[in-house]
Formats: C-alpha cells, structure tokens, sequence
C-alpha cells in the first residue's frame, strides 16, 4: 500500500453503543451516537450525517448495536471502510483511549479517588500546601467542572484557594481564575499536584482556568493544561518519530502523551480552530507523517455537560467539514476516524460510558470493505505500523491483512 501520511482524527467521545463489559462500569444502555439520533427524531428533525455515513458509521453502529440509528438510513453507496472497536484497556478514560489506539492498551488498574466528601487523603492536601504555599484549597469531592466553579468560584477568588475535585476518571482537577490566582501559579502547583500523585497512580493533573467576575458569568477558557504520566512503552507515534518520521498533534494530543512521540504540537481551543489547524498541518506534513487532531468539544462541552441537542449539531458540523478535508487529502494519504471512549449525553451522571467505537477509512481510489468488528483500538496502530513498516505491537491486528482492501499495491 502507498501510503506517504495518515492523518488520525479522534472525535473524543463518539461512542456507538454500550460494550459487551459496560455492566462492569454501569453502563449497560449506553449509546452516544444512538441515544443522540433518537433525541433529534423526537423532536422533529433526524440527525444528519451524510459524508460520515458515507465513510461507513451506520454501517459501524450496525456491527455494535445490530440496528441502525433512529431515523437514520444508510446510504446506497460507501467511500470508506469500517469497524467497530472494543476497548481492552482497563478503564474507560482519555488516556487509556488514545494509548489504546496508539499501540499500548492500559491494561493495569489506575488509581482513583472514592466518590464520598472530603475524597482527597489529607497527606496529600499537606503535601501540596507545603510544596506550593497555598493556605488550604476548596471542594474536595466529585463534580462537574462548570458546577464546581459555579458552587466555589467566588469564595475562590476571595481566599485565593484553588478548586480541587475530580471524577470518575482518575484525575485531579485544580480550577483556578486566569487573572485573581494566575495562569502561570496554576501551571507549578499542577506541575507539583503531578509529582505528588504519581505514587497514587493518577493518570492527569488538569488545569482547568476560568474568567469571570461572578457565579452568573463564570467560563472556561481555553487554556486548559493536561499533565498526564507518559506511556510505558513506545506508542505508534514514538516509533515514527524515532525512524525519522514526522507526528504533528493537534489539540490536547501532546498533552494526553506527556508529550511523547511528538515533532510538533499545536494547541488550539474549539472544532473551528482544530479544523483550521488541522488542514494547516496538512499542507506541511512530509512524507511519512501523522496529523493527528482529538476534537475534544464533543467530550468536554457536550457530553459531560448532558447536552444531546448540543452533540448533535456539532457532530453535523463537523461532518460538513469533511469534503474539504477529502479535497486536500494526496492520494496516497489514508484518513483514519475513531474516537476514545463514550460519553452518551443522556446518560446518568456525568461521566463517560463504556462504548464501542467506530473505526472509519477512507484513501481516495481504495475500495469500500467491511472491517468486521475488532477486538481492540490497537489495531489502528498495527495498521499505521504496517503502513510506514514500524515493529509491530504485542496487541492488535492491522485492518489490512486480514481484508480484501485494495489500495494501490505497497
């Protein structure tokens, strides 16, 4: 197969129905893409996703779910290959998504924080106040990241105590305000936070910056820093980089592999800006290289804050991007879609979901195939190590060895 880039794009939380160990994590029902396409259906309008469909999704979401979305009907022809994908990972998280699929599944137990008050240990309260000289911090508990500092935000900027909270992820979280507390003291006490928690096993320490003046005003920005412990073993993208090749990551990408594998990183805020960027890196990228982009609006902005109509529409703005990525695309570049894990915004809580994932294809002059369901996320990073002939990894199979695709020869 001639393939010069492959350009990887993770629509962070895209899942396609519960998976068949969902029951462990209570997540039996779960089904982003399904629960989403029902909500629109039922308030009038099916769910529009036409290039995406055409790459091959509701065909994916037949191979998880065994029907096609709600009010959602698959086209007559394809452009792309597809799969549906479980995760063997243990845990349903951002990191363990994108290392999955990247070559090295996280297959031990991350360390967590029990969701009761007062779940941080105090040790590790003391220790941070002593590395960092904060007087005490707030919250202390489980939380949505817009309720905490909705509930804490002014006393924050009173006291000058840092938010702390966490979910069910293993993560540590420090909300703070860009202009009372400082993005720069925010980064060193997560940059401390971070080596304190390592020990526990904590996969990310995020920085999580607001602006506002009140509880009613209020924002996120987007200077959000993820500071997450590397893999244990070389990723796809480390093994590129290593031979000379080329990884440019987009988003949080450099972030959720402690900055690994990486010969470029650029941070942007917002689908637009990823967008913006990502067909920038195109038009830069060498031979041999991997753009990869983690969409992270659907995840961050929708799905953990519970809003269908929201994923939605957004999902029916990014597949109106897609022809202009297919224009800009060489011939010989290979498109790779997928996502990380589940968060169906009309589920409990605010949490992800364990899901299946789609896995979508598409190089121009290569034909349609049926993936087939597939066992792991590693076998997106088999197929990239087949393409640009990298050591192969211990879990996983590459999805052009075992099909009839046909590309143009290798």
């Amino acid at each position: 197969m001639s393939t010069q880039r492959v350009i990887l794009l993770v629509l962070d939380s895209f899942g396609i129905g519960s998976a068949k160990d969902a029951h462990i994590f209570g997540d039996e029902g779960a089904d982003t893409l399904g629960h989403i396409a029902e909500y629109f259906q039922k308030n009038g309008k099916p769910l529009e996703l036409p290039n995406l469909a055409s790459l091959g999704l509701l065909h994916a979401y037949h191979h998880s779910r065994g029907c096609y979305p709600v009010g959602m009907t698959p086209p007559d022809e394809l452009i792309g290959s597809y799969a549906s994908a479980q995760e063997i990972s243990s845990g349903k998280d951002t990191p363990s998504g994108h290392w999955e699929m990247t070559g090295v599944p996280a297959l031990w137990d991350w360390g967590y924080f029990p969701d009761l008050p007062d779940c941080f240990p105090q040790d590790l309260l003391d220790q941070i106040e002593q590395r960092t000289g904060i007087e005490g911090s707030l919250g202390n508990c489980h939380a949505s990241g817009t309720d905490i500092i909705a509930r804490y935000g002014e006393e924050h900027m009173r006291t000058g105590k840092p938010i702390f909270y966490t979910s069910i992820d293993s993560v540590f979280q420090i909300a703070c305000h860009e202009e009372t507390f400082g993005l720069e003291k925010l980064y060193h006490l997560c940059e401390v936070c971070r080596e304190l928690l390592d020990e526990l096993e904590i996969g990310r320490v995020i920085a999580r910056p607001f602006i506002g003046d009140s509880a009613a005003n209020f924002q996120r920005t987007g200077n959000r820093h993820d500071y997450a412990v590397p893999p244990p073993e070389p990723t796809v993208l480390q093994k590129l980089t290593e031979s000379g090749g080329t990884v440019i990551g987009l988003g949080k990408i450099g972030d959720i592999f402690a900055h690994t594998g990486m010969s470029e990183e650029v941070r942007a805020s917002g689908h637009p800006a990823l967008w913006q960027e990502t067909l920038a890196a195109m038009d830069r990228a060498p031979e041999r290289a991997i753009v990869m982009t983690n969409f992270v609006d659907f995840d961050a902005v929708y799905g953990h804050r519970r809003n269908p109509e929201g994923y939605g529409k957004a999902l029916e703005e990014f597949d109106r991007q897609l022809p202009t990525l297919f224009e800009k695309m060489h011939d010989s570049d290979l498109l790779i879609l997928t996502a990380d894990h589940g968060n169906d915004p009309t589920w409990k809580g605010t949490d992800h979901t364990r899901e299946h994932v789609p896995i979508l294809l598409y190089q121009k002059n290569m034909a349609p195939a049926d993936l087939g369901h597939r066992e792991t996320f590693a076998d997106i990073a088999q197929t990239i190590a087949w393409i640009f002939d990298l050591s192969p990894f211990e879990h996983g199979t590459s999805l052009f060895t075992d099909h009839s695709l046909q590309p143009t020869e290798k």
